[in-house]
């Protein structure tokens, strides 16, 4: 019998080595990392922190990658570079809105955010000013509304506000406990409430003398959508049971949330 010898090159069992280690990583339960892009900017909040609080802050709690767009000085009109381009949306997987531009009030603008979300099915995360963003369009249009789930103008004074949890067994509210008192607060007062709105947690208004919802989930077109209008101050993004929630309201949106309230395999924070 003529036995053969085979050299294997270098370079070949380099490239050999690492499909074996991508193979054993999928068996393991890695996952590519959700693309996330946060928009933020605008006036009256701390948006140079609040992007740091809110990228860090997830990403030490689930797999999440970030794309950052920070634009718009105080400016209440500015329009971010992003969405002029055509398929803005198309490259990433969740949107979460951090604004606070309340002075646009172009109807094919806005309605073009609000629709990107729908038709494309990408989910939309929309925190504190968000809801108080393009309603200047809000005559002309309800669209931006109906991805918010919410429709809200003003807000009460700064005081701290406790949240109850109406939805203790929802995956996003697990781990929130029965009640939690902000730190800080601006509540909103929310003057309707859209039909495919679920409200997981509320809190009671001084003013009004009533519960408005301030944590939520939506169905808008194919596109899931988690809301808060909580997150005007730093310490109150900074706390734990803030950025806990706001990391499975995130997750939930992707379908990256189990029924427990724990990222879903692959998508616990990298080490």
């Amino acid at each position: 019998m003529r036995v053969v010898s085979i050299r294997v090159e270098p370079i070949l069992m380099k490239t050999l080595s690492l499909l074996f280690l991508f193979s054993v990583s999928l068996s393991l339960g890695a996952a590519q990392p959700i693309k996330a892009l946060l928009i933020t900017g605008g006036c009256c909040h701390d948006y140079t922190k609040q992007k740091l609080i809110i990228s860090q802050g997830i990403s030490k709690r689930a797999n999440v990658d970030w794309t950052i767009v920070h634009e718009g000085g105080t400016s209440r009109k500015h329009r971010f570079s992003i969405y002029q381009k055509k398929d803005w949306i198309k490259d990433y997987d969740v949107v979460v809105h951090n604004e606070c531009f309340g002075a646009i009030g172009d109807k094919a603008f806005v309605e073009g955010l609000a629709t990107a979300h729908r038709d494309s099915g990408v989910p939309a995360v929309v925190l504190h000013c968000t809801m108080h963003s393009y309603r200047a369009a809000d005559k002309i249009t309800d669209e931006w509304r109906k991805l918010l789930g919410v429709t809200t103008v003003r807000h009460q004074k700064h005081v701290a506000v406790e949240i109850k949890n109406l939805q203790p067994k929802h995956p996003i509210m697990q781990g929130f406990g029965k009640s939690w008192t902000t730190p800080a607060g601006e509540l909103y007062e929310i003057v309707k409430v859209w039909p495919n709105t679920k409200v997981l947690g509320h809190a009671f208004g001084v003013r009004t003398k009533k519960d408005h919802p301030c944590v939520w989930t939506n169905q808008y077109g194919k596109a899931r959508v988690f809301g808060t209008t909580i997150g005007h101050h730093n310490q109150t993004m900074e706390s734990e049971t803030y950025i806990g929630y706001l990391t499975r309201g995130l997750l939930w949106s992707c379908g990256k949330l189990d029924e427990n309230g724990k990222p879903a395999k692959g998508y616990a924070p990298r080490k």
